[in-house]
């Protein structure tokens, strides 16, 4: 079971800091290139998960030859952009997709099988911090040895189908993430393998077991 450490000094309203603080976690690569006859490219992805007990702190550090940032909304169509993603499912009943482009521009939803996704109100994606190297503002496609380090926070509360109040301790099942489905050279890549014929992130039977310390 994969260990998510508690830092109790992380602060959502200091991203920069807590970057920093993310480099004592051993980095993850996101390097399972499930689909690689019709997907081949395959970008430097890795990612570092702590926690303070209320929010979830993310940092992804990404090398890649193409990079975008066209959408400008939350809960917007990220997954064209340069993407990366966070999913966990704290139960069996459904389990929450964060999505964020490269300049932070976020999507969350709740799934249940078969059931249409249900996103987060605005109040809460608010809530959500982001810290991105590449700034706020929107661009068309780069082409080049492009590298950029997203940093994201997510209250507890954003697992807004629950009613958690803390994470230590919690069991879960997750999943971390790597697309970019209109660029140049689009790709999939997992942190642990999906076993589906073409590319789907939403199959929770290949997250795998973690636990917030």
């Amino acid at each position: 079971m994969f260990q998510v450490k508690k830092i109790s000094i992380l602060r959502p309203d200091s991203l920069k800091e807590a970057g920093i603080l993310l480099e004592e976690i051993p980095a993850q690569p996101v390097l399972c290139n499930n689909w690689p006859e019709q997907y081949p490219y395959s970008p430097l992805v890795q990612f570092r998960i702590a926690h303070n007990d209320q929010e979830i702190f993310i940092r992804f550090d990404v090398t890649e030859k193409y990079t975008m940032a066209r959408v400008n909304t939350d809960n917007g169509p990220v997954w064209t952009d340069s993407c990366v993603e966070f999913f966990i499912a704290p139960d069996e009943a459904g389990y929450y997709n964060c999505e964020f482009n490269c300049i932070g521009k976020a999507l969350v939803g709740y799934r249940k099988k078969g059931e249409t996704a249900l996103h987060a109100p605005s109040l809460l994606m608010s809530s959500i911090k982001r810290y991105s190297t590449l700034g706020t503002e929107n661009f068309e496609e780069k082409n080049g040895n492009n590298r950029w380090s997203l940093l994201v926070s997510l209250p507890v509360h954003l697992l807004f189908r629950h009613n958690f109040r803390r994470l230590s301790g919690l069991q879960a099942k997750a999943n971390v993430y790597k697309c970019g489905d209109h660029l140049s050279e689009p790709h999939f890549l997992s942190w642990y393998p999906i076993d589906t014929a073409q590319p789907n992130f939403h199959v929770p039977q290949f997250f795998t077991d973690i636990e917030f310390q």
